[in-house]
């Protein structure tokens, strides 16, 4: 979640995604199926809207996976001609700087002691969690430890992201051809479900563990080579759409019923319906035939900035939690706080892309060495 895309059909996808995560942290807290909206809309939509936070993490990673490869692919020609360090590079220059600062804030804010950012589990400790996040294990933290609060537990999928992106590099320049890489990317890809059966046991780790969520960057990975490699027809393209669209659809409206009749299965139809849109929005694209949906601006603004808005919006959820407590905390009225919520999670995210996250990107690309020449990507946390 942390590359830049200029696709508006991604960048929809990535907004639907952020909006999930928010209200996922929000109805923990919030519940929608208990507010006054449970007497004009069905329960179950009102719970799916409350807890898809966790398969929209998934879509994140196979979008990142689907970005990252294919800017490698435009950038170099093949994957097997990456500058590793000029990747690392850009990288760092994208990830760190917000990293850092929310870091800083979490830690003088623990510090001093403020309710809803104090760690205070038995065995964990601030310089850990520090360790955590900076080492890129801090979802491996959290299942030895127990959660930690919430803006600091959202780095879980950084840790994976990230960790993933160091081999990368690696992984191409070793392996070079695609003979050679596609085995292996199919069989991370393919192993979802049963990487999470075998985790069944420790909740967190079931959730937050590597090799899950590498296998659904793997997919992105495999989306975009094969983006690269072919062309279908206009009306294969459109059918891939509408086969994203309904298998997404069935995972954020009915999980339930798919968990039922697949199991852990039900996170491939996740992966490959979030990549069946992705290969649709990109050949669409290079026809020049992407629509901007009208009334739907303000969706893709979220996804244009939806590693700001992931690392920042707890702040604003704790922030509205305390408010509407502090108000009357009847939950009947709690719908009424999601929109301000939403609002408020769109400014501080404007505002940190605005004030740091682009500034200090372009100022440290303009200084590592290999990448001064190269703008921010317009095919993209990423």
């Amino acid at each position: 979640m942390d590359a830049v895309s200029r696709n508006p059909g991604i960048d929809l996808l990535r907004g639907l995604a952020i909006v999930l995560v928010v209200f996922n942290h929000l109805g923990i807290r919030i519940p929608l199926e208990k507010s006054a909206l449970a007497d004009v809309l069905p329960t179950w939509l009102l719970n799916r809207l409350n807890w898809n936070g966790y398969e929209a993490v998934y879509v994140f990673f196979v979008i990142s996976g689907f970005l990252i490869a294919g800017n490698v692919l435009r950038r170099w020609g093949s994957l097997a001609a990456i500058d590793a360090r000029a990747f690392y590079a850009r990288r760092f220059a994208r990830i760190v700087p917000c990293l850092l600062a929310l870091l800083a804030v979490l830690s003088a804010l623990h510090l001093l002691g403020v309710q809803d950012y104090m760690i205070h589990r038995a065995g964990q400790s601030l310089p850990g969690a520090l360790l955590s996040a900076l080492g890129l294990h801090l979802n491996w933290y959290e299942g030895r430890t127990g959660y930690l609060p919430g803006n600091w537990d959202v780095l879980w999928s950084l840790s994976i992201e990230e960790a993933f992106y160091l081999g990368f590099p690696l992984a191409c320049l070793l392996l070079r051809r695609r003979v050679l890489l596609v085995p292996p990317l199919v069989l991370l890809a393919l192993s979802l479900p049963w990487a999470r059966a075998a985790l069944h046991g420790n909740e967190i780790w079931l959730e937050k563990a590597y090799l899950p969520g590498m296998a659904a960057i793997a997919t992105g990975v495999l989306g975009a080579l094969l983006a690269d490699a072919c062309r279908p027809p206009r009306r294969t393209v459109v059918m891939l759409g509408w086969l994203g669209a309904l298998g997404l659809g069935a995972v954020l409206l009915d999980g339930g019923a798919l968990w039922h009749w697949l199991r852990d299965g039900y996170m491939l139809v996740l992966t490959g319906s979030a990549l069946c849109l992705l290969l649709c929005f990109r050949w669409r694209a290079d026809e020049g035939a992407v629509p901007r949906l009208r009334g739907f601006a303000w969706l893709r603004s979220w996804g244009r900035m939806s590693y700001e808005i992931y690392l920042t919006h707890m702040f604003v959820v704790f922030a509205v939690i305390r408010a509407y407590r502090a108000w009357d905390g009847n939950p009947a009225h709690g719908w009424l706080w999601y929109l301000p919520a939403l609002v408020l999670c769109w400014l501080l995210g404007n505002a940190v892309e605005r004030l740091l996250s682009v500034p200090c990107e372009r100022w440290l690309r303009g200084r590592l060495k290999g990448v001064a020449s190269l703008g921010r990507t317009s095919a993209q946390p990423g």
